[in-house]
């Protein structure tokens, strides 16, 4: 589905940026054509002066009146040696008073020099119309709406042709992630269950300590590119979800993963508060801010965590003691790392962004590099009523 989107929006660019390239000879055709129909007028408006004067020529002096020439698109009159008509059907004020063909706007007009005191003393002989170049508009139109067309169905069919490979690496790839992901949660399985049953049996040590941290935080890395794989595979139903208990459930699953590095997690969690949302996506809000929280902070320091009720509205807190932000814009785009000694994938804020835009979740970053960040997010009262 995304591959078909991305082949439209491209083949859209492409089929704007060709029709611009294409626009500048269409833009010439359309003068040259406009020229063409200009001269084709003329020679109308000659033929219609013709017939006029001829008229007048095969006019019998003994007769008493002289029917004028009248047509249904063209119009004329004869003038004298000053302009002034003598007799004329044109109702336009003419602007050039010279001989030959003259354009004013979507005006046209022929004048033409007759003969001294011949015809009925006239001195001059002005045909006009009106010319209208929607036929030539019509054309340029069908060729430009044609042109996109076939270049917007060449670029698909180009576009779709050249990703078939890259379609074919991304679905194998994709198949390599699910059946590593896979592979990853039966064996991590197995190593949190044995260390389990190894300090019900024994006395905790401090290995043990450091590999079922070690496991969390794999678990944690784990959920995150399981949640993406299966993002849109499939729909995440929303439960009714008290934030306090929850809260100190994920607190309480990162404390051995904070003690790797002597840090404590200092927890202030307020009265019951529900809402209505998905587990997961809860989960991992909170599991991804807890662990960079954590991959952040100095050794020996200690994160804070706090839970209160302001206006009606969740505030959730999490300050650390770490190397703090540079760049707070950057951290929610998919694989940045803001630095590159403390792992992961740049994978957990993205995911974040996501969840807490689809449910309207305020996040305000208070951030000074080498002092700290305060993670603060807002959750409206109206996410109690989200079904």
């Amino acid at each position: 589905m995304k591959d078909n989107t991305h082949a439209t929006k491209y083949a859209i660019i492409y089929t704007v940026l060709i029709s611009v390239i294409l626009l500048t000879p269409l833009f010439v055709y359309f003068i040259y054509m406009k020229n063409i129909h200009s001269i084709q007028n003329e020679l109308l408006l000659k033929e219609k002066a013709l017939l006029v004067i001829n008229a007048m020529h095969e006019h019998n002096t003994d007769e008493e009146y002289f029917e004028y020439p009248r047509f249904k698109t063209f119009k004329s009159g004869l003038y004298d040696k000053s302009f002034k008509p003598i007799f004329s059907l044109i109702d336009y004020k003419i602007k050039y008073f010279k001989d030959g063909y003259h354009l004013d706007g979507n005006d046209a007009y022929l004048i033409i020099e007759l003969p001294k005191e011949r015809y009925f003393g006239a001195m001059y002989l002005i045909v006009k119309n009106e010319l209208s170049f929607a036929v030539i508009y019509e054309k340029i139109m069908l060729i430009l709406f044609s042109l996109l067309v076939l270049i917007f169905i060449l670029s698909i069919f180009f576009l779709q042709t050249f990703a078939k490979p890259f379609k074919k690496l991304n679905k194998t790839l994709d198949n390599f992630i699910k059946d590593s992901m896979h592979e990853i949660n039966t064996p991590l399985s197995i190593i949190n269950v044995n260390i389990d049953l190894y300090n019900r049996k024994n006395m905790p040590n401090k290995y043990m300590q450091r590999m079922k941290a070690a496991t969390k935080v794999l678990a944690n890395i784990y959920d995150d590119m399981d949640y993406l794989i299966k993002y849109d595979r499939m729909k995440y139903d929303n439960e009714i979800i008290d934030v306090a208990l929850f809260l100190k459930e994920r607190i309480e699953y990162f404390e051995e993963v904070a003690l790797m590095k002597n840090i404590i997690i200092n927890s202030s969690v307020g009265s019951t508060y529900k809402i209505r949302i998905n587990p997961k996506k809860l989960q991992r809000i909170i599991d991804n801010t807890i662990s960079n929280a954590i991959k952040y902070s100095h050794e020996n320091s200690k994160i804070d965590v706090k839970m209160y009720i302001e206006d009606n509205k969740c505030h959730l807190s999490f300050q650390d003691y770490g190397i703090g932000i540079e760049n707070v814009n950057k951290i929610f785009d998919r694989y940045y790392r803001e630095n590159l000694n403390h792992g992961g994938f740049g994978l957990g804020l993205n995911i974040v962004k996501s969840i807490i835009d689809e449910y309207g979740i305020l996040l305000k970053i208070y951030s000074t590099p080498k002092i700290g960040t305060e993670f603060l997010y807002v959750i409206p009262s109206i996410i109690k009523n989200i079904v």
